[in-house]
């Protein structure tokens, strides 16, 4: 499949809306609630969820304009990853974490607008793509922050 900007855009805003809508009037108590994770995994919290959603979208950014890795980051596998990204964001506010959420969105949306069109459309790719755009966000927001606040 070959997407385009004003589709990966809507798919954006899309999934944005429902995430925020879902956290944006939360009480502290509700941020600090554990998200479902195996043992071997850092302990979640609703908060940490949004910073890891919220953090995996800076690839998409990153990719959408070309631009590394940071260097901090570069040969680290997914849990190494997902790690370093608890250890920057858990000692944050609640607070601090939704402006970034907020900030992210602004700044992705305007890489979507930026980005070459040949990012977009030049070859093949799954249906899902670009995954941490959108996808990867409905399934932390569905099976972990909703199903925490849930509880």
């Amino acid at each position: 499949m070959r997407h385009t900007r004003s589709e990966l855009i809507q798919r954006a805003i899309h999934e944005y809306e429902l995430l925020d809508r879902l956290v944006a009037g939360l009480a502290p108590e509700q941020w600090a609630r554990p998200v479902p994770r195996p043992e071997t995994k850092d302990p979640w919290t609703v908060k940490d969820a949004l910073a890891h959603i919220t953090h995996w979208k800076t690839k998409v950014i990153r990719l959408a304009l070309g631009k590394p890795r940071p260097p901090e980051e570069r040969g680290l596998n997914e849990t190494d990853s997902n790690h370093l990204i608890y250890l920057r964001w858990h000692g944050r506010t609640p607070q601090e974490v939704l402006a970034w959420h907020r900030q992210v969105q602004e700044e992705l949306l305007a890489a979507l607008h930026a980005a070459p069109e040949a990012w977009f459309s030049a070859r093949e790719r799954n249906p899902q793509w670009p995954f941490d755009l959108d996808g990867h966000s409905a399934a932390h927001r569905l099976k972990d922050i909703a199903r925490a606040l849930a509880q």
